[in-house]
């Protein structure tokens, strides 16, 4: 895990890191990377992460909420990945590591899928 020193300095909005991300059904969890969705000011005022769930499992189309990512492997991903609209808050400490972080085109589209998901 990463230490709170490194959480606090490190977490930022498109931050891409690798997480045990809870099932929705909320009985177990899987290791996967997901994209901090929460504000750099909430990371550091708050003990909690806000993320997003991202996957490797590609869709033949793109669902609401959904986002493709053109800057994958430069967010530190190894296969073309999707954000997809499942949002979890975790511990800080939950964080295993930073992978990498969204470029620009990929958190205006971010941005974009959680106000179609949030209205």
């Amino acid at each position: 895990m990463i230490s709170e020193v490194e959480t606090d300095a490190a977490l930022a909005f498109g931050d891409v890191v690798l997480v045990s991300f809870p099932f929705t059904n909320q009985v177990a969890a899987k290791r996967r990377p997901a994209v901090v969705i929460s504000g750099r000011a909430y990371n550091l005022g708050k003990p909690d992460v806000v993320v997003m769930a991202i996957t490797s499992q590609m869709r033949a189309t793109q669902g609401l909420g959904e986002v493709w990512l053109v800057g994958w492997e430069a967010a530190g991903l190894v296969k073309p990945s999707a954000v997809k609209p499942v949002i979890a808050t975790l511990e800080s400490g939950l964080v295993l590591r930073r992978l990498g972080a969204l470029g620009d085109q990929d958190q205006a589209a971010l941005r974009r899928a959680i106000v179609a998901i949030l209205g």
